[in-house]
């Protein structure tokens, strides 16, 4: 007898940035179940799968739930994807041509309620294709209307806000047009003392070629960024990548030239003087780290400002740079160590990384020790602490955990005293969270009113109030933002389940017997499941147990407390 197989519809919703108001995720999938329970049945729609993407563009496929949702196809039967709106699955005709294919092929149907589209029918594909079109029409004019004005902006030389350069700051210049009006602009500034250390970082790495000695001078220098921190080689490869500092010279034309740059300057204005000014440098995507365009893709300009670095020696950098790049510079790593991540320098505060030797011990271990980085970057100039005795130190944290479990009982009290602070100190920053968002809500509403008010008292005597107003509520908004954000990741950093606490608890029971024939993966997470940060002070290994607000030192015996190298 055959048994009829189940098949699922599927809901799909998408929204690029979160709002409360309109086609919400969660509109989005009630309007679905409404559609699925109307043209199918009520059961249909109580069990439709849903997945869900929550500040994703529709401008690729590049999302975590959709693509676990074309994953998850693979193993379950889908009847059909529901989605509200088209251009919620995608608005490039390419990446939609192909998905309607390949649901196609494996008879699986889509659905659009607004276009009222259906691809189990013939005439429903073709109208599908014909409306992604039109999306992906839409979305290109968008971009093509940003390049438009991103161009027009690039001819004034205009510093368009953000953070600002070493070596710089932002200015504010301000211009009376031909009808009267006077219009502010923003210029950049230079620094003095900021921007002679970028001259000496672009010196020292022509010197040596090589980011890592260069970081290794800055380090020993004690020389600090713009906002006080030490240099990393990626915040030096930032400013030595960075055209803002390159002069506009005959040198620097002939290089934008010849890479094809969009270039909005006369060679008349390479004056050998003012710095370059390129916009669209960078592509910036919700859940992805900031990517550099190529140069091609860039829109170039003289700025308003003067340059720093003459053309020919920036363009040397960016050859260096280049074959640096082409070297691969890899961080090394570690199969055996344990506690990568979780040993810092007692002394400096940066984290010890494993260093592996050629050599065997007695029972045919790799010997390898804890290294702090800054004394590695250093060459130990600025930090000299004693390496740890990897093997020593490892094998001793593991007798320390097999200690934890075989004190149950009282590390069980410990968890749920832990997890009752926890849920206390999550209650009162959902409160803040929410009382914050209101005002946040209340402020953005003023200044929409304040703003209609505006233009209607252009060149009146209370448009500078108005202006003034503005300006104090969008400060006051923006650090709202900053303690939602603080208060987001704060519930984020505690998001431990009732589950979560209950599954440590049955771990303590047997984990001590078993640790012994884990992998090294599986000891490293039974060691993360107890201690927080391992701090090494050159002779003793103090612990730190279970990430929370408080410092909170494991009051365990000497041995397991204070573990000797």
């Amino acid at each position: 007898m055959n048994t009829k197989i189940k098949r699922h519809y599927v809901i799909y919703s998408r929204k690029s940035k979160f709002t409360g108001k309109g086609e919400s995720i969660e509109n989005q999938i009630e309007m679905c179940r409404q559609y699925i329970a109307t043209h199918y049945s009520e059961e249909e729609a109580k069990s439709a799968l849903v997945y869900e993407d929550e500040g994703f563009s529709g401008g690729n496929l590049e999302r975590p739930k959709f693509k676990k949702m074309m994953c998850d196809s693979q193993k379950i039967e889908f009847s059909a994807i529901v989605v509200y709106r088209l251009d919620r699955i995608s608005r490039n005709i390419g990446d939609f041509a192909k998905l309607i294919e390949n649901l196609g092929n494996r008879h699986i149907d889509f659905i659009s309620i607004r276009e009222q589209f259906d691809t189990s029918s013939p005439m429903g594909r073709a109208m599908m294709y014909i409306a992604s079109v039109f999306s992906q029409l839409e979305r290109e004019t968008i971009a093509e209307r940003i390049r438009d004005n991103m161009r027009e902006l690039s001819k004034t030389g205009r510093w368009l806000g953000g953070n600002t350069p070493t070596g710089y700051e932002s200015e504010s210049i301000s211009n009376v047009t031909v009808d009267g009006k006077t219009r502010k602009a923003c210029k950049l500034k230079i620094i003095p003392e900021e921007l002679n250390l970028v001259k000496l970082i672009f010196d020292k790495f022509m010197e040596t070629g090589s980011l890592t000695k260069t970081d290794e001078f800055l380090m020993n220098g004690h020389y600090k960024t713009k906002r006080g921190k030490t240099f990393t080689r990626f915040a030096i490869k930032a400013i030595l990548s960075n055209p803002v500092y390159m002069i506009a010279d005959e040198d620097a034309y002939n290089y934008l030239v010849e890479n094809d740059v969009d270039l909005f300057a006369d060679k008349e204005e390479f004056d050998g003087k003012h710095g370059v000014m390129a916009y669209n440098r960078t592509l910036q995507r919700p859940g992805k780290a900031t990517q550099d365009k190529p140069i091609n893709e860039w829109i170039v300009s003289v700025g308003k400002h003067l340059g720093a670095i003459p053309g020919a020696t920036w363009v040397q950098v960016q050859k260096l740079l280049e074959l640096n790049k082409s070297k691969g510079y890899r961080k090394p790593r570690s199969h055996v160590a344990l506690l990568s991540g979780l040993i810092v320098c007692g002394k400096c505060g940066s984290f010890m990384r494993p260093k592996l030797s050629d050599r065997k011990n007695s029972t045919g271990e790799t010997i390898y020790t804890y290294l702090c980085t800054t004394k590695e970057r250093s060459r130990g100039h600025v930090c000299c602490m004693k390496n740890a005795n990897g093997n020593t130190l490892d094998a001793k944290i593991i007798e320390a955990v097999k200690s934890f479990c075989k004190q149950s009982a009282d590390m069980a009290k410990q968890i749920t005293k832990t997890k009752k602070r926890i849920s206390e100190n999550r209650e009162g920053y959902e409160a803040e969270l929410s009382k914050l968002s209101l005002q946040l809500e209340d402020n953005e509403k003023v200044i929409k009113a304040l703003v209609i008010s505006l233009g209607k008292s252009e060149g009146s005597n209370a448009e500078k109030y108005i202006v003034e107003q503005i300006d104090e509520l969008h400060k006051k908004g923006e650090a709202l933002k900053k303690r939602l954000s603080e208060l987001d990741a704060i519930i984020q950093q505690h998001e431990l389940s009732v589950i979560e606490f209950d599954i440590i608890r049955q771990m303590l029971s047997n984990m001590g017997e078993c640790i012994n024939n884990y992998t090294v993966e599986q000891k490293r997470a039974a060691i993360r499941t107890f201690i927080r940060k391992i701090v090494w002070d050159g002779e003793n290994a103090h612990l730190y147990l279970f990430h929370n607000d408080s410092e909170y030192e494991f009051p365990a015996s000497p041995d397991t407390n204070n573990i000797n190298n």
